[in-house]
């Protein structure tokens, strides 16, 4: 399993999300428990504990889905855990948590593909560039880049779609366009309450600008 799964999450997907005014109250407080223990999980976490805490975000994930079954949102989030739990796992074990997950962004994409500002096209995008491809798994890059270019067109200032298009670009020797990307990553504004997933993303886009900037010169 390509380690790039991890941040398929997404984490990645650390997404940016609606506006709270426009969640009805009890699932944005549910959602944001899970998404603050992918947080804490992905970046605040000893890498020998992320299993067991990713083995019990999955468990969350699947409550807050199994109780909002019609909210893309819900089930964005459940994908993210489920991903996160297979990068967690790694070998050929984390292949069904990536199925589950592609299973649920593809629900999600049906109920409604803007939710949390496209993250769903995100996370899945993300994830079709980490899985490896036929025969073991269904990565494809081509499906890839059509998922991250579609969650651009919905949030192009957005941190997340810009570092996992840059990322998939710089893995495509396209090094000027990831660079562009990953810059615009870099100056994506803030998210309230999202603090933590931020500051960790950040750290990733920094790494990845160093190693394109090194590729082009």
């Amino acid at each position: 399993m390509n380690s790039r799964i991890a941040t398929a999450v997404l984490a990645c997907l650390a997404l940016a999300g609606r506006a709270a005014a426009q969640l009805p109250p009890d699932l944005e407080a549910d959602l944001t428990v899970v998404r603050d223990a992918w947080a804490v999980a992905t970046y605040r976490t000893p890498e020998g504990e992320r299993l067991a805490a990713f083995e019990e975000l999955r468990s969350r994930a699947a409550a807050l889905a199994a109780k909002y079954p019609t909210r893309a949102e819900a089930l964005i989030w459940d994908g993210i855990a489920l991903s996160s739990y297979a990068r967690a796992r790694g070998g050929l074990g984390a292949l069904a948590p990536a199925w589950e997950a592609k299973a649920r962004f593809e629900a999600a994409l049906a109920l409604d593909e803007g939710a949390l500002r496209g993250a769903a096209h995100t996370s899945l995008g993300a994830l079709y560039h980490g899985v490896p491809g036929f025969p073991i798994g269904f990565g494809s890059d081509a499906k890839a880049r059509l998922h991250l270019e579609r969650a651009l067109e919905i949030n192009p200032d957005g941190i997340d779609p810009n570092y996992f298009y840059g990322e998939l670009l710089f893995d495509e020797g396209e090094y000027a366009r990831a660079l562009e990307h990953l810059e615009r990553a870099l100056r994506a504004p803030p998210r309230p309450g999202r603090e933590v997933a931020d500051e960790g993303r950040r750290a990733e886009v920094r790494v990845l600008i160093a190693k394109t900037r090194v590729e082009m010169t």
